[in-house]
């Protein structure tokens, strides 16, 4: 049997006949950079996200870069950011000139705590960044009151977490920013690259739109050096066909969880094999089904033996990445965050996986691990 780790065909094929009229109404427009359909799926998104402003973007990185120019963060600042964690979280902050300061992670959760953060802030430090890894909120209210204790803000990298909750609210949806990715991967994926900045902030929003148009408005006159930082009207209109069907497929993602938790008790390897955490107060999306077990490269590869697609977020911690040598002293240690990287294997959860398929696969992990 083959279990792919993501199958978008699938996916395509259930609203193909909707995307193509989309894709047909934007040709017949002839407007391809922002315009309506892309001020149309902001309204649209915002509304979801339950947040007064968003403003889509070309990718999750630029997302994040635009964030924290419209915060004024740029060369002698610091950011504080998980070490844990997909690399634009770290590399946006070097792209402003920043310095981004690596901390350690929640030995479950893998995301930042208050216990992780609070020693590296410095007089320096103009942000903090909490990740709302695989699907799953960061603990927010006790991040929220540091950041309110330090006037810091709190800049959400919600690129994997579009329709997660905490009693705080949606991600995205909680911080001073928050910063979504809409890459084809995604709950919500585009067909390329697309983003999206949220902020209850009005005049924050009204910059990041200047930002990612250049710096420009009105037309050819220039406040700032921004970029082209634009969503493509193609891709907002591809967005729009999909966000309806958000929730459903998230739905589906959290059944397809509960079912491998049903199947890993039932296999007698509940003990043996890390499942993912889901904190109480916190609805988790699974954009990701990460486990973790010891000789993870030896199952993983036991696995594609038997036909079952994993992946592993991520290999190497960003302290470790080369180009940011140097940025951590050489006895500072991160512990939990070293630990995740040997053990962490993401396992297929698409939404229209089936029984019989995750099935096949935790035999196969059976096998593995026997």
């Amino acid at each position: 049997m083959n279990v792919p780790l993501l199958d978008l065909q699938l996916q395509y094929a259930s609203i193909r006949p909707d995307v193509q009229a989309a894709v047909d109404r934007v040709c017949a427009s002839q407007q391809f950079i922002l315009g309506p359909e892309v001020e149309a799926f902001e309204r649209e998104v915002a509304e979801a996200i339950d947040v007064p402003f968003a403003v889509g973007v070309s990718s999750g990185t630029d997302a994040l870069l635009v964030a924290l120019l419209a915060l004024d963060i740029g060369p002698g600042d610091e950011v504080i950011v998980p070490t844990f964690s997909f690399f634009a979280t770290a590399g946006s902050v070097a792209r402003v000139g920043a310095r981004p300061v690596f901390v350690d992670v929640d030995p479950e959760t893998l995301m930042l705590t208050p216990e992780t953060v609070r020693p590296a802030i410095t007089a320096r430090t103009r942000a903090i960044v909490p990740v709302h890894l695989y699907g799953l909120c960061a603990d927010m209210p006790p991040l929220l009151e540091l950041a309110a204790r330090t006037g810091l803000p709190l800049v959400e990298d919600a690129a994997q977490a579009i329709g997660a909750r905490c009693e705080d609210g949606a991600a995205g949806a909680i911080g001073a920013m928050g910063c979504f990715s809409f890459y084809p991967t995604k709950n919500l994926g585009a067909y390329g690259d697309g983003g999206l900045v949220t902020t209850a902030d009005e005049a924050r929003a009204a910059r990041v739109r200047r930002l990612r148009n250049q710096g420009m408005e009105p037309k050819y006159l220039h406040h700032e050096i921004g970029g082209a930082f634009r969503l493509d009207a193609l891709q907002a209109a591809i967005l729009r066909v999909k966000l309806p069907h958000l929730s459903r497929w998230n739905d589906r993602r959290r059944a397809n969880a509960e079912t491998y938790r049903e199947l890993f008790d039932e296999a007698g390897l509940a003990g043996r094999v890390g499942l993912p955490p889901e904190p109480r107060g916190r609805r988790h999306v699974y954009h990701q089904y990460v486990i973790r077990v010891p000789q993870r490269d030896a199952l993983r590869a036991h696995l594609a033996r038997r036909g079952v697609g994993t992946d592993v977020y991520y290999p190497v911690p960003l302290h470790r990445q080369a180009c940011f040598t140097g940025l951590t002293a050489p006895d500072a240690a991160f512990p939990n965050a070293d630990a995740a990287a040997a053990e962490v294997l993401a396992l297929p959860v698409y939404p229209e996986l089936t029984r019989v398929q995750q099935a096949h696969v935790v035999r196969s992990i059976a096998e593995g691990l026997s």
